[in-house]
């Protein structure tokens, strides 16, 4: 077993689905943060502060459209 992209590989290489997987979970993860942040500027209650909340929010929101994507490009690869 090799280390690099993924902790551990099959026989020594990388499969598709296991880059695929690895790379969903880190852009679903920075989804939820960037909700995250858009929540925490939100409870702050000034002007400067809503309008970051609305760029983190948007942030998200592109995360989860390259999730989306992300799924779409793997789909024919994996089946």
């Amino acid at each position: 077993m090799t280390k690099g992209i993924l902790s551990t590989t099959i026989g020594g290489q990388v499969s598709r689905s296991e880059v695929y997987m690895k790379l969903l979970d880190h852009v679903r993860e920075a989804q939820d943060c960037a909700a995250l942040m858009a929540h925490l500027h939100n409870t702050e209650g000034n002007d400067v502060d809503k309008v970051l909340a609305k760029g983190w929010l948007g942030m998200s929101e592109l995360f989860k459209l390259l999730a989306h994507q992300v799924t779409l490009l793997a789909q024919n690869k994996l089946q």
